[in-house]
């Protein structure tokens, strides 16, 4: 992605895995400093539930299909999304606001991007 953006300063939402901590990804990114790392929260709900999509979307409309061109793989995920936006219902959350903002809050829990021990 750097090469592709040669001129840019760059921002990447990227999975709360320790790779970033690697000597040779800390290194990697000492040389790109317009690369800026954003680490999703630890169990970040929003990006489990993408996930789980994406993985739906794959096991039920891409995995041992046929897509001689880009156009055909792009129409059959738009019929996948219409016919799963017809029959699909609210996500119903199951911990209250102030329980996901208290556990989100807690000091003692592992710190996402504010970490001092990294850097990006």
């Amino acid at each position: 992605m750097a090469a592709a953006y040669p001129r840019r300063e760059l921002h990447v939402v990227v999975d709360n895995l320790s790779t970033h901590k690697h000597p040779t990804v800390r290194a990697w990114l000492e040389r790109h400093p317009r690369m800026t790392l954003h680490f999703t929260p630890t169990s970040g709900s929003w990006l489990n539930l993408v996930e789980a999509f994406f993985s739906i979307i794959t096991r039920q409309a891409l995995r041992r299909g046929n897509f001689p061109t880009v156009a055909d793989l792009i129409a059959a995920i738009e019929r996948f999304i219409t016919a799963w936006n017809d029959r699909c219902r609210p996500f119903t959350w199951t911990k209250d606001p102030d329980t996901v903002i208290a556990k989100a809050t807690d000091p003692r829990r592992h710190k996402t991007s504010t970490t001092s021990d990294t850097e990006h």
